[in-house]
């Protein structure tokens, strides 16, 4: 991912891209920007990872940390599958919800939209059930439940209808039901010490630690192996489905990944938010920037709203997530990030072991893209607007 995506941003400094122009110079300036929104966020500068737990905060609250604090947890496993649980199945709900939906928490009397909203809700269905096929134990996430999971469930769940529309609510709940139906078809991994379920994962990589000290890339290259059948209808190789995985000229290879761009934005995400689970279970994560940027629209949208990258011609209409322009915008994204990385660093006075990559999409770029994109556009939205199906923003 991240040397293709340094191979597009190449081309866009040589003006060789076909859809944007790369303007280098623009970095530091952006990077001043993104330094001062840290710097608001956490005066401190300890930030911490971009995980969806960030997500469950409100108004000083931890949602999950006050329902987790609750719970007679069995053993320090039995509380990580929990939240693996609820981590993956709140990720994979997370794509962009649309500028108009909101929901309405009883208990709280929070009104959220955007992935805020979407976490508050997936936790509230978490609690409530949902997802669980134990009615005497409700935080679970459970295979046979999640398989046979409705658009219909989803829309209650998510208090969506018409007066509330939810962007691609069937495309969520029809990711939910392959999720399902992939774990109950791989019980070596999602059942080792249960019935299969998201958190069975937790056991799989336990395992598959080396002592008690896992790399945050074998996490990831987990992830994609087991839940790759979940990503139907795209582009496969050798039969396998590719996931977050589209095509782009730039890419030359004497194989057959000529071509081929990944980015699995949903899939890394995720794979920062299992770092804290694994942690509080007595894990070591290491290699944590061996994942890299998520090329998502807020991130992305920082840099076409900084202008450091620019549109070749006027973007009209929502763009589909194939188009080689969305493609190349993402990758692109992906590689300035590495690069905005060091810069920002600098300006903070901060190490690399003290702030990974990951703090920097928490602290600084995501934050920034969201308050770049309400300075220019009174909606809020991203510079570039892609038509979103539910499993891929």
């Amino acid at each position: 991912m991240r040397e293709r995506a340094h191979e597009i941003l190449a081309l866009g400094a040589a003006d060789a891209l076909a859809h944007f122009k790369v303007d280098l110079d623009r970095l530091a300036r952006t990077a001043d920007f993104v330094a001062s929104v840290i710097r608001n966020n956490y005066p401190t500068l300890k930030v911490p990872l971009h995980a969806r737990w960030r997500h469950f905060v409100f108004g000083g609250r931890g949602l999950w940390a006050e329902a987790a604090a609750r719970t007679a947890w069995r053993d320090a496993p039995a509380r990580a599958r929990a939240a693996f649980d609820l981590a993956i199945v709140s990720v994979l709900l997370d794509a962009g919800a649309g500028a108009s939906w909101r929901y309405r928490d009883a208990a709280t009397g929070l009104v959220a939209g955007r992935s805020e909203g979407l976490a508050l809700a997936s936790l509230r269905m978490f609690e409530t059930g949902l997802f669980s096929a134990d009615a005497c134990d409700p935080l679970r996430a459970d295979a046979s439940r999640l398989a046979v999971l409705t658009g219909a469930d989803l829309a209650r769940g998510f208090q969506a209808g018409a007066d509330n529309p939810l962007t691609g609510l069937d495309g969520r709940a029809a990711l939910l039901a392959r999720l399902g139906q992939t774990m109950l078809d791989n019980p070596h991994v999602f059942a080792r010490t249960d019935d299969a379920r998201a958190g069975g994962l937790f056991d799989h990589l336990a395992a598959a630690a080396d002592g008690k000290t896992l790399a945050a890339s074998a996490m990831l290259h987990a992830l994609l192996i087991h839940l790759g059948p979940i990503w139907t209808g795209r582009l496969t190789l050798a039969g396998i489905a590719l996931g977050d995985t589209w095509r782009h000229r730039g890419i030359k290879r004497d194989d057959a990944s000529n071509g081929l761009m990944p980015l699995h934005k949903l899939s890394q995400w995720l794979s920062y938010s299992l770092i804290e689970p694994l942690q509080q279970a007595g894990l070591t994560v290491t290699d944590i920037d061996g994942l890299t940027g998520l090329a998502e629209y807020r991130n992305g949208g920082l840099f076409v709203d900084a202008e450091v990258i620019t549109s070749r011609a006027p973007v009209t209409g929502p763009l589909p997530v194939d188009s080689e322009a969305v493609v190349e915008w993402r990758a692109l994204t992906v590689a300035l990030l590495d690069r905005l990385l060091p810069s920002v660093r600098d300006r903070l006075d901060v190490s690399a072991a003290d702030f990974p990559l990951g703090a920097l999409l928490e602290g600084g770029t995501w934050a920034a893209g969201r308050k770049l994109a309400k300075e220019k556009r009174a909606d809020g939205q991203p510079p570039i607007e892609v038509i979103n199906d539910g499993t891929v923003f």
